[in-house]
């Protein structure tokens, strides 16, 4: 498995997405993170318009519902011939279970499936104050991971401080997608937990997912091939 850089189209609008991943024609496709905010403005068909462009898609719609919903609706997603999706590991083994039956093809193919462990913008006051978790968020982190991998997912979401001891954990294959990567001389914005690309790639992230340090660069071509060249080649 390679690594790669994970470009998250966080725009509003698919003109918006296809001016910026217009920039790219004649050039390495980048592996595109389609959010909530994209999806639900433009539906399935932005999915299937970005596809048809070459690029990989990961999905990202975090669903968290009771498992028969989430089966249900991992069911359609099946359909869009996405590459990765998620979900968040707060919902249960049983729940994760019930997505990966559902993701699954009649032909026995399906996406990648990941999980949320927890956001990179949650840190240890936040979890303990608004969600009474009062456990180390590392060892919170490593627990979810750990019910991920036993409900038979391929990896999970989690900081690229983490992503090291997620092997530790759930074995080498099991995939790390890390986001809040930022570049040294960059802006973190409402990420807390962060490290540059080429710190995720020494601490083991399998793939790192990028959004403004290239979406909102003067010259997104030249940021995306710096990440690239920081955490991949």
């Amino acid at each position: 498995m390679g690594k790669d850089v994970i470009v998250a189209c966080d725009f509003a609008s698919a003109e918006q997405v296809f001016t910026f991943l217009d920039k790219f024609e004649g050039g390495r496709k980048p592996f595109v993170k389609i959010g909530m905010e994209l999806f639900y403005a433009e539906g399935p068909s932005i999915v299937r318009e970005i596809k048809k462009r070459g690029h990989k898609i990961f999905l990202d719609l975090k669903l968290h519902d009771i498992p028969n919903t989430v089966n249900k609706s991992m069911n359609v997603l099946s359909r869009l011939d996405v590459d990765m999706t998620n979900l968040h590991a707060a919902g249960t083994v049983r729940m994760m279970e019930a997505a990966i039956e559902g993701l699954t093809r009649p032909d026995g193919t399906r996406p990648m499936l990941i999980a949320v462990t927890q956001l990179t913008s949650t840190d240890q006051e936040s979890m303990e104050n608004d969600l009474l978790i009062k456990e180390p968020i590392d060892k919170v982190v490593m627990h979810y991971a750990a019910n991920a991998k036993k409900a038979g997912l391929d990896g999970v979401v989690c900081s690229p401080l983490e992503a090291g001891k997620v092997h530790d954990t759930c074995g080498a294959g099991f995939v790390t997608v890390t986001p809040g990567v930022r570049f040294a001389d960059g802006d973190i914005g409402d990420q807390k937990r962060v490290m540059t690309p080429a710190e995720a790639k020494k601490i083991g992230s399998d793939y790192i997912v990028v959004g403004r340090p290239i979406t909102a660069a003067e010259d997104p071509v030249a940021a995306y091939n710096r990440c690239v060249a920081e955490f991949c080649d």
